[in-house]
């Protein structure tokens, strides 16, 4: 029999210790992404905050379980396993699929009357904007393709033909997810919310960027960054520093 624990585990990943009082960030993988991508994130901030990475089902230790391939549905089951945690102030940050499963988490838990005080989406343009993308529909090689024009995936993954089959069944399962996602154009959080851009994402254009501001009832504040869509892995220290100071105001202590 599975426990709430052993449940809450699969999808709520800790890599370091933490203080009793720290202050929550919750950290939502990109498309075929998974929980370790912010593993560099949580050995930034931990022990000041409890750093929570997801574990989507269908990848690494899930991967025998079926992607949950309707971004609503993910974000009912992610909202869930939040609110069974104890209530402390919390962020939530979000590159790429991540950034509107995070907005439609904050979203959910906000009906409930809990939520993150920030929402910081990275690489994602705004939720109620529109683009006819079919990835998910494309054969083997045209993923492969797409993550190639991407580059968010490393070159030893894309040559590894193991691993690659093992990564495809999550990376076509969330781009379903994403792609078929829409989103009311009145839908707002109430807390803030910061997006962060690359200048070349070929996925997110600054006007789209600049739409989350119509998503939030809270302060907005918009960072351009210069690179692609995997921007963030090229200005980690710069991105941190946003992590930081939407943390800080909740009481966390900075971390060397």
């Amino acid at each position: 029999m599975t426990t709430a624990d052993d449940t809450a585990a699969l999808w709520l990943r800790r890599y370091h210790p933490t203080d009793a009082d720290a202050v929550r960030l919750v950290c939502f993988p990109h498309a075929g992404g998974s929980a370790s991508f912010y593993h560099p994130v949580s050995a930034r901030f931990a022990p000041v905050a409890d750093v929570i990475s997801l574990q989507y089902p269908g990848r690494q230790d899930r991967r025998k379980e079926p992607c949950v391939e309707d971004l609503g549905r993910l974000a009912d089951l992610v909202a869930e396993r939040l609110l069974a945690l104890d209530d402390r102030p919390s962020v939530f940050f979000g590159h790429s699929m991540g950034a509107a499963l995070a907005f439609e988490t904050a979203w959910r838990l906000e009906q409930k009357g809990a939520g993150p005080r920030t929402v910081i989406a990275s690489g994602r343009r705004a939720p109620s904007t529109t683009r006819a993308e079919e990835v998910h529909l494309r054969d083997d090689d045209g993923i492969v393709a797409e993550m190639k024009r991407l580059n968010g995936t490393a070159a030893g993954v894309l040559g590894d033909e193991e691993i690659l089959r093992m990564a495809l069944p999550a990376l076509r399962g969330d781009y379903r997810a994403i792609e078929t996602y829409s989103c009311p154009p009145d839908r707002r959080v109430r807390c803030g919310v910061t997006v962060l851009t690359g200048d070349g994402d070929p996925l997110t254009t600054a006007e789209e960027a600049e739409r989350w501001r119509d998503h939030t009832e809270g302060p907005f504040r918009l960072r351009v960054f210069t690179g692609g869509h995997f921007f963030l892995t090229q200005h980690l220290t710069a991105v941190n520093g946003e992590i930081a100071a939407a943390l800080a105001p909740l009481g966390a202590a900075p971390v060397s």
